[in-house]
């Protein structure tokens, strides 16, 4: 039972693998037996922590579910020794139901499963697709105290809060497996704030961190007290154990700890997404090594600096492929970049085999002009390179495409696009310009990469351009990438009519332009490898559209 009106409740935000039940089970028993908490009488994670969040259809598969249990049964018999309780989110089968549940575990007994209520099917999410819906919970008694327990997405509704303050809970935990976007930690505590606001209880929110697939979670745990203070916030993007000690005073429960991280800008936020994303992506597939193809543009560059602070240098190998096209300021800058990072950069020339492959085809060709073919021919051709290395050495080829370009298909299938994962996938071109000024100023805390600038001046300043041909610019095509981007922002994300961007100050033709751009590119980027999600509208389970669609908005 609780002594002296206190309790001390542990947060822990790790890095779960999805699948890798025994290595989630491990990472529990670390924590617990941590000495950052030895005073704990609780200790809680995320949401689905056991199984690794999202487990998608996974949770369908008997033999996964069989697996949970099992090592469901070794947590109760970690509670038998001395320690915290633990409250962990894990899949749980009910007879043919399954559910996203939260079992409270203590003195070797299952004290409580309950079961999330609102099953997000938006954006990402698909859960009802496997789960099933819990019913609307009371308070758990643990110890004495009655705790409301809530799952992510209970919080997003007024119900779930409503019903376990009714029905006499003391203080609130929500589990989360809440992934990032440039807008959601601001989202999170202001609905975390309503409910404590409704409630009038105090609330604990416990989210995860790490790479999962295209998504990243960035953790930003806290706590809010029932006056509103947010005593305890913890950092974005890293692991971390806190205990947190609380009192009982006029009937409140009220965290005493102060531990508050100061909050990291945007375009911070933004690189450590895609330094995590693309670390995970790489370690937790069981790979150690990546391979780029080095341009001397800002996007491979930006791609090989990511690279390098999540993996290391001695990691990341950056090959420069010339053309006749390549000018020397590209290779200058390619190899300036190159050895920034502490890399020194291969280089193989793609001429002859781009004079063979025309050889053979000008039969074919003959009467024809020279167009884009010829153009995509080169960028093929160094795939063909580029995966030949990737296979040999068993190294993951990044592709460096970012979305300004993946909305308007200024990318080659098979050629650019070739590749196992996209850091900047989501990241518009204005957006990659910022970063890379960002990074030259500041490293994050836990990347690997050097102390200093980076990324070259002349690689920021200079005319965009694929060199594909003689004096080439993106430009030639494509309006500014301001424009662009603010264009595409208002397609994609706002979902704003063409009438209304025109009314916002943008020439009707390149809004037309644009609009037919990105739905006829809809085949290209079901094709492309999956990349870091940045925004609330990335390009994969955010936005689906189909490829054969005749749909304009001609307003």
């Amino acid at each position: 039972m609780i002594k002296d009106n206190q309790i001390n409740i542990a947060l822990v935000q790790e890095n779960p693998i999805v699948g890798n039940i025994k290595h989630n089970y491990n990472l529990v028993l670390e924590a617990r037996n941590s000495r950052n908490i030895e005073n704990a009488d609780l200790i809680v994670f995320s949401e689905l922590f056991l199984s690794g969040y999202p487990p998608e259809d996974l949770v369908l598969r008997h033999s996964f579910l069989d697996e949970i249990d099992t090592y469901l049964k070794l947590l109760v018999e970690e509670t038998k020794k001395p320690g915290p309780a633990i409250l962990v989110g894990l899949p749980v089968r009910d007879k043919n139901q399954i559910f996203n549940s939260v079992v409270l575990i203590d003195n070797g007994k299952i004290i409580s499963i309950q079961h999330k209520c609102h099953l997000p099917n938006y954006d990402v999410f698909d859960e009802e697709r496997i789960f099933n819906k819990g019913n609307l919970p009371g308070p758990i008694n643990f110890r004495g105290l009655k705790i409301g327990v809530a799952i992510c997405e209970d919080i997003w509704h007024e119900d779930v809060v409503e019903c376990l303050a009714e029905t006499g809970a003391e203080l609130l935990i929500v589990l989360n497996g809440s992934p990032y976007n440039r807008e959601k930690q601001d989202l999170r505590t202001n609905v975390a704030m309503q409910r404590v606001v409704e409630s009038g209880l105090g609330l604990i929110y416990v989210n995860q961190i790490g790479g999962q697939d295209e998504l990243v979670f960035d953790g930003g745990s806290f706590v809010i007290n029932p006056d509103y203070s947010m005593p305890v916030k913890l950092p974005n993007f890293v692991s971390n154990i806190q205990s947190t000690l609380w009192t009982k005073d006029n009937d409140k429960w009220l965290c005493k700890t102060i531990v508050h991280q100061t909050d990291t800008e945007e375009l911070e936020d933004i690189y450590s997404a895609c330094v995590i994303g693309l670390r995970d992506y790489v370690q937790k597939n069981k790979f150690k090594e990546v391979l780029i193809g080095l341009s001397g543009g800002i996007d491979s560059a930006i791609v090989s600096c990511i690279a390098v602070d999540a993996l290391g240098g001695e990691n990341v190998q950056c090959v420069m492929l010339p053309s006749k096209y390549t000018s020397k300021e590209s290779l200058a800058d390619a190899i300036e970049c190159a050895q920034n990072l502490g890399i020194n950069p291969d280089e193989i020339s793609i001429e002859k085999m781009v004079d063979a492959a025309q050889d053979q085809l000008n039969p074919f060709f003959e009467g024809t002009n020279k167009d884009i073919t010829e153009e995509n021919i080169q960028s093929r051709i160094r795939a063909v390179l580029l995966m030949a290395l990737s296979n040999k050495f068993n190294k993951l080829l990044l592709t460096t495409g970012n979305k300004s370009e993946m909305a308007v298909g200024y990318a080659t299938l098979y050629g650019d696009m070739s590749g196992a994962f996209n850091p900047i996938k989501d990241v518009y071109k204005t957006e990659v310009y910022k970063i890379a000024e960002m990074r030259n100023n500041t490293k994050p805390e836990f990347c690997l990469g050097p102390n200093h600038e980076v990324i070259p001046k002349n690689i920021i300043t200079k005319a965009p351009t694929a060199e594909l041909r003689d004096n080439q610019t993106d430009q030639d095509s494509l309006p500014e990438y301001d424009v662009l981007d603010d264009i595409l922002y208002k397609l994609i994300e706002e979902e704003i009519s063409v009438k209304d961007i025109i009314k916002s100050g943008h020439d009707k033709q390149w809004v037309t332009k644009i609009q037919n751009l990105l739905y006829i590119s809809e085949y290209k980027r079901r094709q492309a490898p999956p990349g870091v999600k940045i925004s609330s509208k990335n390009f994969g389970k955010d936005r689906r559209y189909p490829i054969t669609n005749n749909f304009r908005d001609k307003s």
